[in-house]
């Protein structure tokens, strides 16, 4: 299809991306959230959702990479619909996160003083690590260190219960 083919079925550059990012929003539901919400509330739940985040930022089934995290680098600072539509889906994904570690200190999983804001921001910084770790600078162990970081940020937050459990299991 040409340039002007392009534009002219979606009318402008604005409804082109509009269209791109609504049809990513649906295929990371459809890829890391749908699945992740199948698995039982907890700690599960949000190890599959970080665990399918990262399998996303690295599918080779995306040849730019996230387009969220692609569109946030290149319009976190301009003003307008594109941005205003990214930061929505960015927000509901940080209230997924949230959600679930809430979960997780509801099951007795995580403590119950754990910040459910600050273990969202915490994932979120570590999967953009991956991203510019794997993507840029072709870094093969992004991955594995993303999975230790998350297993590190849990064991600091676990339940007095759940340290117990780790520790009988591993005797």
């Amino acid at each position: 299809m040409s340039k002007s083919g392009l534009f002219a079925h979606f009318g402008s550059r604005e409804e082109l991306l509009l269209a791109v990012m609504d049809r990513g929003q649906q295929e990371f539901l459809k890829l890391v959230v749908n699945p992740a919400l199948a698995k039982p509330r907890g700690l599960p739940r949000l190890k599959a959702l970080f665990v399918d985040w990262l399998g996303w930022t690295e599918s080779a089934d995306l040849p730019g990479g996230c387009p969220m995290i692609g569109g946030a680098i290149e319009f976190d600072d301009k003003p307008g619909i594109v941005r205003d539509a990214l930061a929505t889906g960015q927000r509901a994904w940080i209230d997924t996160l949230t959600r679930a570690t809430r979960q997780a200190i509801e099951q007795g999983q995580l403590a119950p003083g754990t910040d459910p804001e600050q273990i969202s921001f915490e994932l979120f910084g570590i999967a953009l690590v991956v991203h510019h770790h794997r993507r840029l600078l072709g870094y093969q162990k992004a991955r594995s260190r993303a999975l230790a970081a998350f297993e590190a940020l849990i064991e600091r937050h676990a339940s007095t219960q759940a340290r117990a459990k780790l520790r009988s299991a591993t005797r």
